[in-house]
């Protein structure tokens, strides 16, 4: 029987596993080199103008213009209060009450003492003066009659009728009657209008009516009365207390226009101008925001705390909800440009420093060009904390590349960053 041949068997294709392995070898590689040729995707920002603002936030209080503490000038004892904190209170209202029976008996005192110096002064002017003249006038009528009496005697006594001894003593009786008369005169002159009685008269006057003026003042001193219109913001006093001058018993905001006042850090102080606007939110009522403007900027820096007092004003009438001392948050608006290109800050991280110069300071940005980052100096202008201006050396559709892009590197451009600010607070 013949033998049986076994029939070959089939051998594979290994030449077409190789073919394809090598594609595929071949396809990674094109795929590698071409994408190290391009580079990596880093973000990045395709230049446009658009807003930015610059604002710079800080606390601040609510205070009057002017806030005045109520005390008494004089020692006494407290025998009413008539307000109470929170009371509003108008231009001359009794506000506290002090004994005054004491007072009031000096002023009455006074007043007597007056009536009396007025009633004297009266006397001089009139009954002193009508005798004093009554006096001179007979004492003039007097000399005359001496005088007539010392001539005839003198006749007589040349005529050989009477002795020399006898006109010695006419003699004597006219130099009496002169001085009498000069006496009189003298008195009558001292009662005189300008005269040293009448002057002496009118200063007892003058004296009772200060006096009278002083005790009317100490007495008014007894009632403490708001000097204008205004709200009580602090009571310190209670009847039946004795209180002292320079004590203050009552805390007043007198009535006029709401100040804003607020302690800014110094480092600030450059970007702070008088005229600038803001906005003011309380924090119980954030949903209310105020328009105000900067008004004043203290001239002096505060050294403990290295911060300036900054005063605003509201610009629109005042709510009611807003009190003295209250905390307010607000922002003032220290830069704007409506029309920027602006780029984060951290386009200028991955391109070097930033430094003054010419017309402002200058950095550097990376930009793509030809598939590459390269490095371009730019000038600077409003910065905040997120974004800053640029002022030179870019135009608008420019694209500006982000970390972690590297200046020389090859690189492929993502879609921007999603909420690019429009301007940070500070």
């Amino acid at each position: 029987m013949p033998e049986e041949v076994p029939k070959p068997v089939r051998q594979g294709r290994p030449w077409l596993w190789l073919v394809v392995a090598v594609v595929v070898v071949t396809l990674a590689l094109v795929w590698w080199l071409a994408h190290r040729w391009r580079g990596p995707e880093v973000p990045s920002i395709q230049l446009q103008t658009q807003h930015l603002v610059r604002t710079l936030q800080f606390s601040a209080r609510v205070e009057t213009r002017s806030r005045v503490g109520m005390g008494s000038t004089i020692v006494g004892r407290v025998e009413a209060v008539k307000v109470r904190e929170g009371d509003a209170v108008r231009a001359g209202q009794l506000l506290v009450q002090l004994e005054q029976a004491e007072l009031s008996a000096a002023a009455r005192q006074a007043q007597a003492a007056l009536a009396q110096a007025r009633a004297q002064l009266t006397n001089v002017r009139s009954n002193s003066r009508i005798g004093n003249r009554a006096q001179v006038a007979q004492a003039e009528a007097s000399l005359t009659q001496a005088r007539s009496d010392w001539m005839r005697h003198q006749q007589l006594v040349e005529q050989g009728f009477l002795s020399p001894a006898t006109l010695d003593e006419k003699r004597k009786s006219l130099e009496v009657a002169q001085a009498q008369l000069q006496a009189a005169q003298a008195q009558a002159q001292a009662f005189a209008d300008g005269g040293a009685e009448l002057q002496g008269a009118q200063a007892q006057v003058q004296q009772a009516e200060a006096s009278l003026a002083a005790a009317q003042a100490r007495l008014a001193q007894a009632h403490i009365v708001a000097p204008s219109a205004g709200k009580v913001l602090v009571r310190d006093v209670e009847p039946g207390q004795i209180v002292q001058p320079g004590t203050a018993l009552l805390q007043l905001a007198l009535e006029g226009p709401l100040m804003i006042v607020a302690q800014v850090d110094e480092r600030f102080l450059d970007q702070l101008r008088e005229g600038q606007a803001a906005s003011v939110v309380a924090d119980a009522f954030a949903e209310q925001r105020l328009p105000a403007r900067v008004v004043s900027i203290a001239p002096g820096v505060d050294a403990q705390r290295g911060a300036v007092e900054v005063k605003l004003a509201l610009t629109e009438a005042a709510p009611a909800f807003l009190r003295e001392d209250m905390t307010l948050s607000v922002a003032v608006e220290t830069g704007r440009q409506d029309k920027a290109l602006v780029l984060p800050l951290q386009a200028l991280e991955g391109a070097g420093s930033v430094g003054p110069g010419q017309g402002g300071s200058v950095g550097s940005v990376l930009v793509l060009e030809d598939g590459k980052a390269i490095a371009r100096p730019v000038q600077l202008g409003l910065r905040t904390l997120e974004a800053v201006q640029i002022t030179g050396g870019l135009q608008v559709g420019d694209t500006v590349l982000l970390p972690p892009a590297q200046a020389g590197q090859r690189v492929r451009p993502q879609s921007p960053p999603q909420g690019l600010s429009q301007g940070a607070s500070r």
